[in-house]
């Protein structure tokens, strides 16, 4: 007797929840609906479906994934993101919840015309969530690992950016040339003694380059405060995600480079999540 829905659904939540790897409801039915093809509205109105056995495989597999604590957008290969998909590899960091306040800071102050900055573009969802936000905005994704910016330059086309976008590949900001009215990034900032304290799913999934902030995981934020001043149009803001904690050193790190503080924004725990610098 095939497998249905419910029953496929029901095993593997028993499992998922023993294992204790996060949301067993949500994440066997996003698991359930690629490897059955079927839609959320599917599985609700036709619960007792009959599930091929090649399908039926298909889960477990994936299932099993989920078991080693593969987050599931890495499963899937996508994650969204301020209410857009984006492709997801191993060469790219799995853009967080956390990350879409970096979004709506930048936003605060994109005019038209402007050109922004996003440096480490990673998976490239800050810069094209931003050029896709604004259409008459363009920009420039750099990042180290040229893998990453050929996922970004996916992700950028498909949401229709591509032509407002420029890659480099490169060190933050070094061999850089030109101007922007804003520059945004979201670096690595986990202390180096911190990494092996992580969890799984981060750990052994998310590139350790996009992770490790050095010895402090303050080095990042040293590069970018160095360089940044000459890649500013006079009124410029640099804009930061940093981790928690970090609000204080990262603001002294900016201010003895010539910044001062222009603004900082909370994330959904009610951490500072953003800063803001503009040239003193």
């Amino acid at each position: 007797m095939a497998d249905t829905i419910t029953s496929l659904l029901a095993q593997a939540r028993k499992r998922l929840r023993a294992a204790d790897v996060g949301d067993e409801v949500l994440d066997s039915r996003l698991l359930l609906q690629r490897a059955t093809g079927l839609s959320h509205s599917d599985i609700i109105t036709d619960p007792e479906w009959a599930i091929s056995e090649a399908a039926a495989q298909a889960f477990e597999t994936m299932v099993q994934r989920r078991l080693a604590f593969e987050p599931v957008s890495r499963i899937l290969g996508e994650r969204e993101f301020y209410g857009r998909l984006f492709k997801v590899t191993p060469d790219v960091l799995d853009p967080r919840p956390d990350t879409e306040t970096l979004i709506d800071a930048a936003l605060s102050l994109l005019k038209p015309g402007m050109r922004v900055l996003d440096l480490g573009a990673g998976s490239g969802a800050i810069i094209a969530t931003l050029l896709a936000e604004r259409p008459e905005v363009t920009g420039v994704a750099v990042d180290v690992s040229a893998a990453a910016l050929a996922v970004a330059i996916v992700n950028a086309r498909q949401l229709g950016v591509a032509e407002q976008l420029t890659m480099v590949v490169g060190n933050w900001l070094d061999n850089l040339e030109g101007t922007a009215d804003v520059i945004v990034s979201n670096p690595p900032y986990i202390p180096a003694s911190d990494i092996a304290g992580l969890q799984a799913d981060v750990r052994n999934y998310d590139p350790h380059l996009a992770l490790a902030g050095g010895m402090d995981g303050l080095d990042a934020y040293r590069a970018i405060a160095a360089g940044a001043g000459k890649h500013l149009t006079p009124a410029g803001k640099v804009i930061v995600e940093i981790g928690a904690g970090q609000a204080i050193d990262v603001t002294a790190i900016f201010e003895a480079q010539g910044f001062a503080a222009a603004g900082q924004w909370p994330d959904l725990g009610g951490h500072v999540r953003v800063l803001a610098f503009a040239q003193g």
